[in-house]
C-alpha cells in the first residue's frame, strides 16, 4: 500500500475559534486520509503570549514566531483566527506570496481587502478560503460560489449578528428595553464588553459586503454599506411591531436590479410570514433569491466555538483535497463584474414613522400635506392616546418611497411647532 503524504497546517491564534479547530481536527483525525486522500497535521500554533497558562493546543507546537511558519516549506496551509486588521493582513499576504493556501475566518479583512486578496492567491495559485468568515455554523459562502453558482441571485437578505438578534428576541418575548436586553446578553456571554460593532450594525455590515461581492459577482466593500444599528430601539416600537402582525429584526439587505446593487444594514419590520421572523435568539439565517433556486433560506448557529469551527475545518479539508489531486488555486475571486453601487439616497423602501405631536385640529392634515410634497404616500395612519405631556401620539406607515425624498420630509416635520418628537423612523418590509 502506498504511503499517504502528510499535509502540514499552521493555526494563527488558539482562542475561542482556534480551540475548536484544534478540537475538530483531532477530533478528525483518525478519518482523514480517507475524507483527504491525506493526512491532516497541524505542526505549529503561533500564539501571542507562550507564558500564558492554556487549556488545548500540545505546548510542543506553539511558537510567538512567525518565521518558524513562513519559513517552514512543509506548511502548505496556514489557517488565520487571529481577528482584526493586523498583523493578520501581513501574514496572509506573505503566506500568499510564498505559495502557502490561505484559510481565514477574518471578515473584517476580507470585508475591506478581500479582492486584493484573492487576486494574489490567484496570482501564486493558491486557494484563499474564508467561508467562516460570515454565518459561523452556514455554509453561505460556499454554497453560494459552488451550489448556487448557477443562479442569477438578485436578492440576499440576513440576520447575520447573533448579538443583536438575541437582544431583539428578548425585547420582543419579555417586553424588555433595549439596555436591559443588552445587559443581559453581556452576561450570558452573546455580548462583548465593547458591543458596538454588533448594536451598530457594523459585523452585519461587513459580513453582507462578502456576500454580495460572491452572490452579484462585483466588489463590494464595507464602505460601500450604509449601516444603522438597534440601540435606539424601545419597547413601545416593538410593541408595535407586534399589533402589526410583524417581528422587529436587525436585518442586512443585498439587491441585484437594473444593472445596480445596494447593500445595507438597519432594522426592519417583517411580516410574521416571512421566513426570517421566526429566526430568534442567536441564530442566524440567511434568505437568498435566485432564478432557478427560487426561495430558500439556510439557518443555524452564526457563531461559537465549534459552529465556526465546523466552517473552518471545510474550508481546511477543501484546500487539502486541492493540494492532493494538484487543483489548488482554481476556485478564485468571482467578481468579474464591476456594477455600480446605490446611494442610501436612491434606495425605495416603505417606513414605520411614529411621532409625538400636538392635540389640534388641522395636525395631522399638516402632516400628511408636508409628506405628500415630497413624494411620500401614506398607506396607513394610527392616532393613539395622549402621553403625560398632553401630546398625542401618531404613527404613519407610508407606501414605498426613495430615502432621499423621505429624510427631506423628516427634516421639514422636525422643524414643525406641531411635531414635539420624532420618536422612531423604521423601515418596513
Amino acid at each position: 500500500m502506498t504511503k499517504q503524504k502528510t499535509i502540514h497546517i499552521a493555526l494563527l491564534g488558539l482562542g475561542t475559534v482556534g480551540g475548536g479547530v484544534y478540537k475538530l481536527l483531532n477530533r478528525r483525525a483518525g478519518e482523514m486520509s480517507n475524507i483527504v486522500g491525506a493526512n491532516v497535521q497541524i505542526s505549529h500554533i503561533l500564539v501571542h503570549n507562550l507564558s500564558k497558562p492554556r487549556e488545548g493546543g500540545d505546548a510542543a507546537l506553539l511558537t510567538d514566531n512567525w518565521a518558524d511558519i513562513i519559513n517552514d516549506p512543509e506548511v502548505s496551509i496556514v489557517v488565520e483566527l487571529m481577528g482584526g486588521m493586523e498583523p493578520a493582513y501581513t501574514y496572509i499576504r506573505q503566506a500568499l506570496t510564498a505559495g502557502k493556501n490561505v484559510v481565514t475566518a477574518n471578515k473584517d479583512l476580507i470585508a475591506v481587502h478581500g479582492g486584493e486578496l484573492l487576486d494574489l492567491a490567484e496570482e501564486h495559485g493558491c486557494d484563499l478560503q474564508f467561508g467562516a468568515s460570515v454565518a459561523g455554523g452556514i455554509p453561505i459562502i460556499r454554497l453560494l460560489k459552488q451550489s448556487l453558482a448557477g443562479n442569477e441571485i438578485t436578492e440576499i437578505m440576513g440576520i447575520v449578528n447573533g448579538t443583536t438578534n438575541y437582544i431583539l428576541t428578548r425585547m420582543t418575548e419579555e417586553g424588555m428595553e433595549f439596555s436591559e436586553a443588552l445587559a443581559q446578553a453581556t452576561e450570558l456571554g452573546y455580548a462583548e464588553a465593547d458591543p458596538t460593532a454588533d448594536i451598530e450594525g457594523y459585523d452585519a455590515g461587513r459580513k453582507m459586503a462578502i456576500m454580495a461581492s460572491i452572490a452579484f459577482h462585483s466588489r463590494v466593500t464595507f464602505d460601500d454599506v450604509h449601516t444603522e444599528g438597534i440601540s435606539h430601539i424601545t419597547a413601545t416600537d416593538i410593541k408595535y411591531a407586534r399589533e402589526m402582525g410583524c417581528e422587529l429584526k436587525l436585518i442586512g439587505v443585498a439587491r441585484q436590479s437594473a444593472g445596480e446593487i445596494e447593500v445595507h444594514v438597519n432594522p426592519l419590520l417583517l411580516p410574521l410570514s416571512h421566513p426570517l421572523a421566526t429566526v430568534k435568539d442567536s441564530f442566524n439565517a440567511v434568505f437568498v433569491h435566485g432564478d432557478a433556486l427560487d426561495d430558500a433560506m439556510f439557518q443555524g448557529r452564526g457563531a461559537g466555538e465549534l459552529p465556526t469551527a465546523s466552517d473552518v475545518v471545510g474550508d481546511i479539508i477543501d484546500t487539502a483535497r486541492n493540494l492532493v489531486h494538484g487543483s489548488t488555486g482554481h476556485l478564485g475571486c468571482t467578481c468579474y463584474k464591476d456594477l455600480p453601487i446605490k446611494s442610501i439616497d436612491e434606495i425605495e423602501s416603505k417606513y414605520f414613522l411614529r411621532m409625538a405631536v400636538e392635540d389640534r385640529p388641522g395636525v395631522l392634515a399638516g402632516v400628511s400635506g408636508v409628506l405628500g410634497n415630497n413624494g411620500v404616500s401614506i398607506a396607513q395612519v394610527v392616532q393613539k392616546h395622549k402621553n403625560l405631556k398632553g401630546k398625542v401620539e401618531l404613527v404613519v406607515i407610508t407606501d414605498t418611497v426613495r430615502e432621499r425624498n423621505f429624510r427631506d420630509a423628516l427634516t421639514i416635520l422636525d422643524s414643525m411647532s406641531m411635531v414635539s418628537e420624532l420618536s422612531s423612523v423604521i423601515r418596513v418590509y
